[in-house]
C-alpha cells in the first residue's frame, strides 16, 4: 500500500492509476474503493488492485475514512494485493502514526514538460522557443495539470479552426488568450447589451454552439419565456434580423447555418460568466436545458454537446442535482431522451469529484419506484460505467433493479447482473450470499439458475458459494427447476477429467437432507440414462464418462445414505 500526498493540481489521481497500471498483476481492472461503505464485506484475491481517493475528504469526515482504510489496509496486506490511497491535502497531522511510513509526497512536476508531452499527443510540432512566452512561463508555474492538458487542446483547436493563422505561435497565442483572457471579454460584452432578449441569444448560442443559428434563436425564446420576460420587439418586422443580432454579439453563421463564435473557446467563457454571475437563475437554466434539448433543429450531437456544456457549468458551481433533476425528466417523456439520459448520467457517474454522489443517487433510484425507462438507463449505466470501476456497488444495484422491476427491464438487469457475477468472483460471492436464503423465492431461484449455468461462467466458482447455490435450489425449488442445470453440469465434468471440488460441492449441498439426496440421486441417474442429444461428436459424452461421473456420484450418496456396502 501506498499513500499519496501533494497539493490540488499535481497530478495525484494520474499518479495514482499509474502507479496501480505498471504494478505486477496477473489480469483484471483498477478497482475504486469508496471512502466508507456499508454495503458488505471486503474481500480480495491476489495481485487485485485498488484506488481509494481520499482528496475529497473533509476533517469533519476523516476520522470516518481512516477507519475504512485501516480496514481495507488489513485485507489487502492478508490477500497479497495493492492498494494506492490518495490523501486529502493539508490534513496530515490527523493520520495516524503508524500510517506515516507509508506516505509518498509528490512535487509538482516540470510545467513545460508536461506541456510538450500534451502537445505531441495533439500532434502538434513546435520549437523549444515557442514555449519562452511569459504567460506559458506563468502558466507552467501555477497552473494545475489538467489546466495544461486543457490549454494544448486549445492549441489543437486553432490549429483545425483554419482561421487562427498557420503557425504554431498563432495557433499558440490563440490557445493562451482563450485560457486566460476571456472572462474580461465577456462581461464587457454583457455591459454593452443588457437587454434580455440579447443575452438569452447570447447564452443560448454558447450553449448551442456548431448548431443551426435557428436552434439558438429558438433556445433564446424558451429562456425568456422561461425567466418570463416580455418582448422587447412591438412588431416583428421592427426587430434586427437574426444575422444582425448574432453580429451585434460577436457570432459567426457559416455557409451551411452553424454558429461559432470568432474568438477560440469564447462559448465557454459565456457559459461560465453566466452561471456564476448569475447564481439565482441556475434552476431556470436547468429548466430551460430540459426543453432545449427537444429542440428539432438540434442534432444527436448537438444534444450531446449540450449536455456536456450543462453537466461542467452544474459541476462546477456544486449542483449535481440538477443533472439528476434533468435525467428523472428525460426518462418521463416515454423513453425518447433515454440516450441523453444516458449520457448525462455517464458524465456525473465519471466525475472525480461528484461520482460518488452519483452513484449514491442511482442507489436511491434503484430501491424506489421509477418508470421502464429510468430503469433501463439505470442498467446500462451500472452494467458499462459503474462495473468498470466499482464491480460489487454496480452488482448491488443491478440486483435490485432485477428483483424490484418487470418485463423488459426486468430481464436487462438480470442479464447485465448475471454477466457481472459470472465474471468477477467477489461479485459472486456477493450475489450468491444476497439471494441464497430460505425461503427461496421464485425471482431469486431464477438468478441462482442463471448465475450457475456452467456454459457461461468465466471463473471457477467459489466453492463455499458454489455449494449455497446448488443447496438452496436443491432444498427450496422443484425437482424440474433444477434437473436441466444439473444435467449441464454432469455434460461438463464428463467431457474433463472429473472435477472432484465442483462433485463434492453437490454432494455437500444435498448432505443431511435424506429426501434431497434421493432427489439428486434419482436425477444423476435420470442423466445416465438419457439419449445422446443430436450434437457434433466434440459435443458428445462417450458413455464411459458418463458411467464414471454418475458412478462416483452415486456412490458419495450412498455413503451418505447409509447404503454404501463397504460400511458394516
Amino acid at each position: 500500500m501506498i499513500l499519496l500526498d501533494g497539493s490540488p493540481g499535481l497530478g495525484r489521481r494520474a499518479a495514482a492509476t499509474m502507479l496501480l497500471e505498471e504494478a505486477p498483476a496477473t489480469g483484471g481492472q483498477i478497482e475504486e474503493l469508496p471512502a466508507t461503505s456499508d454495503e458488505g464485506p471486503f474481500e480480495v484475491s491476489a495481485d487485485d488492485r485498488y484506488l481509494l481517493d481520499l482528496s475529497g475528504i473533509s476533517d469533519t469526515d476523516y476520522p470516518a475514512a481512516e477507519h475504512a482504510l485501516i480496514r481495507y489496509r488489513s485485507v489487502v496486506e492478508q490477500g497479497d494485493a495493492r492498494l494506492v490511497v490518495i490523501l486529502p491535502f493539508g490534513l496530515n497531522w490527523m493520520l495516524r502514526e503508524d500510517l506515516s511510513p507509508l506516505v509518498v509526497t509528490l512535487e509538482r512536476p516540470r510545467g513545460r514538460a508536461v506541456f510538450s508531452r500534451h502537445l505531441r499527443v495533439q500532434g502538434l510540432t513546435f520549437a523549444p522557443d515557442d514555449l519562452d512566452t511569459s504567460e506559458l512561463h506563468h502558466l507552467f508555474s501555477v497552473a494545475p495539470m489538467r489546466e495544461l492538458a486543457r490549454l494544448a487542446e486549445l492549441v489543437a483547436e486553432a490549429r483545425d479552426a483554419k482561421r487562427y493563422g498557420s503557425t504554431f505561435a498563432t495557433w499558440r497565442d490563440a490557445g493562451v488568450a482563450a485560457a486566460t483572457d476571456w472572462a474580461e471579454e465577456v462581461a464587457r460584452l454583457l455591459q454593452e447589451h443588457r437587454g434580455a432578449q440579447a443575452r438569452a441569444l447570447l447564452l443560448s448560442a454558447a450553449m448551442v454552439s456548431d448548431s443551426p443559428a435557428e436552434a439558438a434563436l429558438g433556445g433564446a425564446q424558451l429562456l425568456t419565456e422561461i425567466l418570463r420576460h416580455e418582448s422587447e420587439d412591438t412588431v416583428g418586422l421592427a426587430r434586427a434580423g437574426l444575422g444582425e443580432q448574432l453580429r451585434a454579439l460577436g457570432i459567426e453563421r457559416s455557409n451551411s447555418g452553424k454558429i461559432s463564435f470568432q474568438r477560440l473557446a469564447y462559448d465557454g467563457a459565456v457559459r461560465k460568466h453566466f452561471w456564476v454571475n448569475f447564481p439565482d437563475l441556475r434552476p431556470a437554466f436547468r429548466d430551460w436545458v430540459a426543453k432545449l434539448i427537444t429542440l428539432p433543429e438540434l442534432s444527436a450531437e448537438g444534444r450531446m454537446n449540450l449536455i456536456a456544456r450543462f453537466t461542467e457549468q452544474s459541476m462546477s458551481t456544486g449542483r449535481p442535482d440538477d443533472l439528476c433533476t434533468l435525467v428523472e425528466a428525460w426518462t418521463q417523456q416515454g423513453g425518447r431522451l433515454q440516450a441523453e439520459a444516458a449520457a448525462a448520467l455517464e458524465l456525473g457517474l465519471s466525475h472525480e469529484r461528484y461520482g460518488a454522489h452519483f452513484r449514491s443517487r442511482v442507489y436511491t433510484w434503484v430501491t424506489s419506484r421509477i418508470p421502464p425507462a429510468l430503469a433501463h438507463v439505470l442498467t446500462d449505466v451500472c452494467h458499462q460505467v459503474i462495473a468498470v470501476s466499482h464491480p460489487e456497488q454496480a452488482a448491488v444495484r443491478l440486483r435490485h433493479l432485477a428483483l424490484r422491476q418487470d418485463g423488459a427491464e426486468r430481464g436487462a438487469a438480470r442479464t447485465a447482473l448475471l454477466n457481472l457475477a459470472r465474471a468477477n468472483h467477489r461479485v459472486f460471492r456477493r450475489l450468491v450470499n444476497r439471494i441464497a436464503v430460505l425461503p427461496l423465492m421464485e425471482n431469486t431461484a431464477d438468478l441462482l439458475l442463471g448465475l450457475l449455468e456452467p456454459a457461461l461462467l468465466g471463473i471457477y466458482p467459489p466453492h463455499e458459494e458454489f455449494t449455497l447455490a446448488w443447496r438452496a435450489l436443491l432444498v427450496a425449488r422443484p425437482t424440474t427447476e433444477w434437473t436441466p442445470l444439473l444435467h449441464r453440469w454432469l455434460d461438463h465434468l464428463a467431457r474433463e477429467p472429473l472435477d472432484e471440488r465442483i462433485t463434492s460441492a453437490l454432494i455437500v449441498a444435498a448432505a443431511g437432507d435424506g429426501i434431497v439426496l434421493n432427489r439428486l440421486y434419482v436425477a444423476v441417474c435420470q442423466w445416465r440414462a438419457a439419449p445422446q442429444p443430436e450434437a457434433t461428436t466434440g459435443a458428445l459424452v462417450p458413455p464411459e464418462a458418463r458411467h464414471r461421473t454418475s458412478a462416483w456420484l452415486c456412490r458419495e450418496i450412498d455413503v451418505l445414505l447409509g447404503l454404501d456396502e463397504r460400511i458394516p
